[in-house]
């Protein structure tokens, strides 16, 4: 729809936040360049393995080289893992871990043995289909704020054997797709791996924008992914995982950071911090007005930035949701949209199209609306 109702032809999409690659993959099946960025360097090598797949038929005995070197060599846990939090590797911490220590031990080996593959591209999808089968292997199950553990984790360790045939059964399934859709696409893509905030004040050359930023729902997207960042070795220390984590857009209170001040031009957000201040005291971290400020003065930001660097006659489609704290609704689209005003942009269209669940404590039900934005320069 963004590239069929664009007033002119498109050549190029960008996206600002690309999470696990959806726009800069359909950017290819439709026969257009992308550029994406993604500070999350899990979801970075998780994008780059999509865009850039390596030969279908080279993964079988890529494959082969791996494992039989793998079953050469034990890797010693405690070196592997010896900055990661103390629940990632069995016994754990006070009786509960992540992953059972048969299987970070067969983890640890097939990632020492990657560097025996010399194709970059092969390195990167085998890296990142090892995440997914961990994940699944693990004692932690995705809930609505994160990941928790599951039930009768206590007793759950797995052996090596299953994380095995699981990284066997998702490798022959990529390699089935890679096979089937690698002829049909575009190969040509801009990955940035860093901080979107600062990235996109660089990036120029395109025609549409299509992203969907962090909500400001005070939640920490790189928690998501901390397993993955933290077995597959992207994280190896904790200092690495505050600078990962402070260089995300302030859509979250979990680690103390300077906030930037709310930016002018939207009355809706003058009214919602003022609400906001008046409840402070009950809020459930005090920061939470100032990042709710923040991410406004970022994001308004960036929008400024995609105009300014896009075509003449660029548009930027953008996915947002509101929040909710002790009470107080925060309109994120309507925000969006004065802010946008304010800065000389046009609104195209305002759909809300979707409902997302409130928190517990504010109730459960779906009530907090999701938007399409469209804005033209």
């Amino acid at each position: 729809m963004a590239v069929a109702e664009h007033p002119a032809k498109v050549h190029r999409i960008f996206d600002p936040f690309g999470g696990s690659g959806t726009t800069a993959l359909a950017a290819q099946f439709l026969w257009l360049d992308a550029s994406t960025i993604e500070i999350n360097p899990y979801l970075a090598d998780l994008i780059e393995a999509k865009l850039n797949a390596p030969e279908p038929v080279e993964i079988a005995g890529e494959l082969a080289r791996l494992l039989n070197t793998a079953d050469r060599q034990r890797s010693d846990l405690a070196v592997f893992f010896q900055g990661a939090p103390k629940t990632l590797i069995e016994p754990g911490d006070k009786g509960r871990w992540i992953l059972g220590r048969e299987m970070a031990q067969e983890a640890a080996s097939l990632l020492d043995a990657l560097p025996v593959i010399i194709d970059d591209r092969m390195q990167r999808l085998f890296r990142v289909l090892l995440g997914a089968v961990i994940v699944d292997n693990s004692n932690a199950v995705i809930s609505g704020k994160g990941r928790r553990y599951r039930k009768g984790c206590e007793t759950r360790s797995g052996t090596a054997a299953q994380l095995r045939i699981s990284f066997i059964e998702a490798v022959a399934k990529a390699a089935k797709d890679i096979a089937m859709y690698s002829g049909q696409r575009s190969s040509q893509y801009d990955l940035y791996r860093g901080d979107a905030r600062e990235l996109v004040k660089r990036i120029d050359g395109f025609d549409v924008a299509i992203y969907s930023p962090p909500y400001p729902n005070s939640f920490d997207y790189t928690d998501v992914y901390n397993i993955e960042l933290w077995m597959l070795g992207y994280l190896t220390n904790s200092d690495e995982n505050r600078a990962l984590r402070s260089a995300t857009l302030s859509s979250h209170v979990q680690l103390s950071r300077l906030y930037k001040p709310a930016p002018r031009g939207s009355s809706s957000l003058d009214l919602t911090l003022e609400r906001l201040e008046k409840v402070a005291p009950t809020l459930w971290n005090k920061n939470i007005p100032a990042m709710i400020g923040s991410y406004f003065a970022e994001m308004i930001g960036i929008v400024s930035d995609i105009a300014r660097n896009g075509s003449s006659s660029g548009r930027q489609w953008l996915i947002v949701g509101d929040s909710r704290y002790a009470g107080i609704d925060v309109p994120v689209g309507e925000i969006l949209l004065e802010l946008s005003r304010s800065v000389g942009l046009t609104k195209l269209r305002s759909d809300p199209f979707r409902s997302m669940r409130a928190a517990p404590q504010q109730g459960g039900r779906p009530e907090l609306r999701e938007t399409l934005i469209v804005l033209s320069n």
